[in-house]
Parts: structure tokens; sequence; C-alpha cells
């Protein structure tokens, strides 16, 4: 067995492990990022104490997780994805959880960006 005071010991490489899926992290982040917006929202002008806590663990793990997954992404995928899906999100939650209509205007509008997400998704290419 060579220890590490061998000249011939070499650390095993850990470069070879696949960092976490980044668009994985990304769907945390906006997942995280949606949470923390209803709970916005729950707060009450950020009176009511457990929805607060809630908003700023929130924000603070979805900015986390996005800054991680833009270590591997371009910033134009990971702000297009965050923006509409996040936006996507907080339109169903309001209407889920806080009897928000959703419209067809506003269907049309989730629509448009959703085409527009993958049109300047489809233009980048993640770097290699």
């Amino acid at each position: 067995m060579r220890m590490a005071a061998d000249p011939a010991f070499q650390p095993a490489d850990r470069t070879d492990a696949s960092p976490m899926n980044p668009y994985l992290l990304l769907a945390f982040a906006i997942s995280a990022e949606v949470t923390a917006t209803l709970a916005l929202k729950a707060a009450d002008g950020l009176t009511k104490p457990l929805p607060t806590i809630v908003v700023v663990l929130g924000y603070g793990t979805a900015f986390w997780l996005m800054s991680n997954s833009m270590n591997m992404l371009p910033i134009g995928i990971v702000y297009a994805i965050w923006a509409g899906v996040g936006m996507v999100g907080a339109a169903l939650g309001g209407a889920l959880l806080f009897q928000e209509p959703i419209t067809l205007p506003m269907m049309i509008g989730i629509a448009v960006i959703a085409v527009g997400v993958t049109i300047l998704a489809s233009g980048q290419t993640a770097p290699h």
C-alpha cells in the first residue's frame, strides 16, 4: 500500500466524477423560486413569520442553485428557462393556492413565452 509520503503516491483522480446535471440543478432552483414567490404572497407584506422564513430560504436556495447551473450552462439558456418556467409555475400556483384567474390572454402569453424560451435555447449550445 502506498502512502502520501511515498513520491509515487497519486491521490485518486476525482475529475472523472460527473457533476450533477445542470438542468436538474436548474429545475430545483426554479422550484425553490416558485415556492418562495408563492410564500411571498402568503407572507402578507412579510408580516407572517413562517411564510417569510420560506421566502428567505427559498430565494437563497434558488439563487445558489441557479448560480451553480450557470457554471455549466450559458446564461441565456439558464435565464430563459428560469424566467419562462418560473412564470408558468407562479401563474399556476397562484391559481391553485390563491384562486387567481388564468384568462385566455394569460394562456396565450404563457404559450408565447414557451415558444420564445424554446427558440432561445435552441440557438445556444452548452460549453463542452
